[in-house]
């Protein structure tokens, strides 16, 4: 497309979609802080909201190692979706952690759900 631009837009949050091999070690702490953000921001009072925050402070550092665990990011999404996942405020900010998770493993978000090969 010679002198056009193209935009590319995630159609839950409006933020800009990542481009292709951008999933990776980028995509993790740019999604733990998106969500830890919205998270802030939400007032409402959530009992499980301090899981969700160490377990956020875990993905974080996790992502920073030079080959995180996978077991244990894996672990970490599922508190920090027990914890928030109800709040559909939030879903579109944990669906992109999710997705951020499942690109650090093997198959590297190709299409599968990242843990047992399953098509999304």
């Amino acid at each position: 497309m010679l002198g056009e631009t193209q935009v590319l837009e995630d159609d839950r949050g409006g933020a800009p979609a990542p481009a292709l091999g951008d999933r990776g070690d980028a995509g993790l702490p740019a999604a733990v802080n998106r969500l830890r953000g919205e998270l802030a921001s939400y007032r409402r009072p959530l009992p499980d909201r301090a899981v969700a925050e160490d377990e956020l402070d875990a993905l974080a550092a996790q992502a920073a190692e030079p080959a995180p665990d996978q077991e244990r990011l894996r672990h970490s999404l599922l508190l920090v979706a027990a914890a928030l996942g109800s709040v559909s405020a939030l879903s579109a900010a944990l669906e992109g952690l999710r997705e951020a998770v499942e690109a650090q493993g093997p198959n590297g978000g190709n299409g599968t759900d990242g843990i047992h090969g399953v098509p999304r």
